[in-house]
């Protein structure tokens, strides 16, 4: 069997997924997108497809990763990191349909039988931050995260760390003590302002606060860590297991959230899994994106003890209302339940994507860019 062709669909609202195909008819999909960067990794997929793979055997997968990883001079990132991820997906969903068997068992087989999913919140004030908590809650959901805080200046009066505390109060009051919460910083706010807004919300239980400062700035986190009861997690602008390290041996981080999408796919997600277990840190993957990502992402968290819970962005709860899920043959593939989604047990990455459709969304203008946002003055803030 060898890698005969692949195909490259961009589709709404801002995904790229990559078809490859085989000369015995086996296909397999993946998703390789940095969110605003889709061109850029389309041509760094197709760099990698033709150079490295057409004409191979596809269930080479730890080779194929390796060739592709190292044998460019030039390497990590999100733009590289992120297409090698998708034609990884895809060369494991064709390995998995060879076998007969989903993923996971081919990574040493399942040690959970469901995995607790979380569900975004958002809103512009307290009151539309708590009436969405309250509704995912009593739509099933059992973990929720939010946003902290809108732009937020380098320093800032107290004034805007209460605002801050305020809103998390808010859905804290409003849900119970056994609803998980999460709350992202999302990078916006600076090391002075960090600790300060971080210890205003102990009080509330969170089960982390994510990405409280950039990833440029991570060697303050295991600072950070040791001056709060506050379990830090980042990871989801990590892009392999060497961005990592210096993380896990440091003790700065309680979870970790690498993105299946973002760290060169399940071959290195897995890695990266069993990496962060050796220092007890929890693993909770990011993922707001295509149902593709999300069957990849569940293949690792369901054979990996320490990947206690999944991201998703694809209201799960009501499959036939799902944007995202409409991609799929059976909108219904994800068994949600309790606020938990059930083991896949069909062969690859457990999923089958109507082509039909996908070749229909693509004919759609797909050209997302992340706002820009900028504070009074008129200079940059982080988004």
């Amino acid at each position: 069997m060898r890698v005969t062709d692949y195909e490259l669909f961009a589709v709404p609202p801002r995904w790229l997924l990559l078809k490859l195909e085989t000369s015995d008819g086996l296909v397999g999909w993946g998703e390789p997108i940095v969110q605003g960067g889709l061109e850029t990794v389309e041509a760094a997929v197709e760099e990698l497809v033709e150079a490295y793979l057409l004409g191979e055997d596809p269930l080479e997968t730890e080779r194929h990763w390796r060739t592709m990883y190292q044998g460019r001079y030039y390497r990590g990132g999100p733009i590289l990191m992120s297409a090698l991820a998708g034609i990884d997906h895809a060369l494991w969903d064709i390995k998995g349909k060879h076998y007969d068997a989903p993923v996971h068992q081919l990574l040493g087989g399942h040690v959970r039988d469901r995995v607790m999913i979380h569900q975004w919140i958002g809103g512009e004030d307290r009151e539309e931050l708590t009436n969405e908590a309250i509704t995912r809650r009593n739509q099933g959901y059992k973990a929720i995260k939010m946003n902290a805080t809108a732009e937020f200046r380098a320093l800032e009066p107290p004034g805007a760390v209460e605002r801050a505390r305020k809103r998390v109060a808010a859905v804290r009051d409003a849900v119970d003590d056994d609803l998980y919460l999460g709350v992202d910083f999302h990078g916006r706010v600076s090391k002075p302002m960090t600790r300060r807004l971080v210890e205003s919300l102990e009080p509330y239980g969170l089960m982390f606060v994510d990405q409280p400062i950039l990833p440029e700035h991570s060697e303050f986190l295991a600072t950070l860590a040791e001056q709060t009861t506050v379990p830090i997690a980042t990871g989801e602008r990590f892009y392999s297991r060497y961005d990592f390290k210096p993380l896990l041996t440091a003790g700065a981080v309680s979870v970790i959230q690498p993105d299946v999408t973002h760290v060169g796919g399940i071959t290195e997600l897995r890695k990266i899994a069993t990496m962060a277990d050796a220092f007890d840190v929890a693993v909770v993957p990011h993922c707001p994106l295509s149902p593709v990502a999300f069957a990849a992402s569940l293949q690792v968290v369901f054979c990996s003890h320490n990947a206690v819970m999944q991201e998703q962005d694809l209201s799960l709860h009501d499959p036939a209302e799902s944007v995202g899920l409409q991609y799929l043959e059976d909108p219904h593939t994800f068994a949600f339940d309790d606020g938990y989604v059930k083991r896949p047990t069909d062969p690859g990455l457990g999923i089958t994507v109507d082509e039909a459709y996908v070749r229909e969304q693509s004919r759609a203008d797909v050209k997302w860019s992340n706002p820009v946002w900028r504070h009074e003055d008129g200079g940059i803030a982080e988004w």
